[in-house]
């Protein structure tokens, strides 16, 4: 289960490591970054997800950024609350990316009204399960998430 950290909203997908594929879920909202945590108990009850992966915004240069900060702080709390591997993974451009897909598709632009937070934490996912492909090479990982 991947997410895409917002203070507004946070987005998240699901994904299936043998197909290396994922799918967008509704966002949940959130208060400055906190999400209401009984609607995502019940979404991780929902689906079972083996881990998580959070989207990690950092700078252009690679360095943190408060976002970055408050995104592995969200990703550090899912790992305590539901004792499941909770992981990051560099999303720069991830949602810009995503208004551009809904974009080139002739979709909706007004993305305050119309999230684009689940196919961001789609990309953000499939992102993260190119470089860490399932079954692991002798040379890869076996985190799954």
């Amino acid at each position: 289960m991947a997410f895409d950290f917002g203070t507004k909203r946070i987005g998240i997908a699901v994904g299936q490591r043998l197909t290396a594929t994922a799918q967008p879920l509704a966002p949940i909202k959130a208060r400055d970054g906190i999400p209401d945590w009984e609607q995502l108990a019940a979404i991780i009850n929902e689906w079972q997800p083996d881990g998580f992966v959070t989207g990690l915004p950092l700078n252009m240069d690679g360095s943190d950024s408060d976002m970055s900060r408050r995104a592995l702080k969200f990703a550090r709390r899912l790992e305590g609350r539901y004792h499941r591997p909770s992981l990051t993974h560099d999303e720069r451009l991830s949602s810009f990316e995503a208004k551009g897909m809904v974009m080139a598709d002739g979709g909706e632009r007004d993305f305050g009204k119309h999230s684009v937070d689940g196919l961001a934490a789609q990309l953000i996912l499939e992102s993260w399960m190119s470089e860490h492909p399932w079954p692991p090479t002798e040379e890869g990982s076996h985190e799954s998430a």
